[in-house]
């Protein structure tokens, strides 16, 4: 495979974002090398005149220098939104290291998501930020299961870089998404990361898309046992596994005594206190379910 890669100027870097857990994305690239091949993230091809597969171009943004710090003072920037920002070519392009030499003393929140431990080069800027915080998404342990599913790096350079970072003080996050039914196996990886992390957020697989066709391709030839519950909840939109989860986990983490809570994302509890876990798998469309049976 060939990667294409150009470099593309923009007007801004700093986008209005309208994810729950920031007030602005930044994107220091357009596309993702990693190639996963359930990245949602592939819609994006439409917006960009690529002919390319996703994970077979990038385009190397190019700002302006960032004017009127003072207006994102507090405010939460998310980077990893819809492009990994420590994609292998970050390590010769700079862009996001860039990025944080910039907002450097504007007093932002910075929230970085990643698949790489090239993030452990940047660990003394990052420091200079209140409230950093570092994700890495881990939705198995399964090395095998995970080279199926994406190019990025191993499972364990993730949790190993994850440490180094809550060694340092620097508060992470393991994002356990998207949870594969029937694969994933999100009490083994909670019991496996929550000494090193302060939040762990779920999130369902939820398959729509050019890519919908080729995971249920890929359930169909790797874990043939899996295609009735797949099929179930892809094709029938049945929601009972992710309610069955769901109770699963509450037992689970109340006798492990980790709180579990739904759309929070407070980042006030103490440092050293045990991680969060929260549930975005859309437990709203799960409780609709729930009271249309039992009615």
């Amino acid at each position: 495979m060939e990667l294409i890669i150009k470099e593309k100027e923009v007007k801004s870097i700093l986008t209005k974002s309208n994810l729950p857990v920031s007030d602005y994305s930044v994107t220091p690239y357009i596309g993702c090398t990693h190639g996963c091949r359930y990245c949602y993230a592939s819609f994006m091809k439409r917006f960009t005149n690529h002919s390319e597969d996703w994970g077979e171009f990038l385009d190397v943004k190019l700002w302006p220098e960032i004017k009127n710090m003072d207006k994102y003072r507090g405010k939460e920037l998310f980077l990893g939104s819809v492009t990994d920002p420590y994609n292998p070519q970050e390590e010769t392009y700079l862009r996001t290291q860039t990025l944080l030499k910039q907002l450097q003393g504007s007093g932002v929140k910075l929230t970085i998501q990643t698949k790489s431990d090239l993030v452990l080069r940047d660990i003394d800027l990052i420091k200079t930020f209140p409230d950093a915080r570092v994700g890495f998404s881990i939705n198995t342990l399964d090395e095998d299961f995970k080279n199926d599913m994406d190019q990025a790096v191993s499972i364990e350079r993730r949790l190993t870089a994850m440490k180094q970072l809550h060694d340092a003080g620097i508060r992470t996050t393991c994002f356990i998404a998207p949870i594969f039914p029937g694969i994933t196996d999100v009490e083994a990886i909670i019991d496996r990361v929550k000494d090193q992390c302060n939040l762990i957020w779920l999130e369902n697989l939820n398959l729509r898309g050019s890519y919908k066709t080729d995971i249920l391709g890929y359930i169909k030839e790797k874990h043939p046992h899996l295609v009735p519950l797949y099929e179930e909840i892809y094709l029938r939109g049945n929601r009972l596994y992710w309610e069955a989860l769901d109770s699963t986990l509450h037992s689970y983490l109340s006798e492990h005594k980790l709180d579990y809570v739904r759309n929070d994302d407070s980042m006030a509890r103490p440092f050293d206190a045990p991680p969060v876990v929260v549930n975005f798998f859309y437990h709203e469309e799960i409780k609709k379910s729930a009271k249309k049976r039992m009615k």
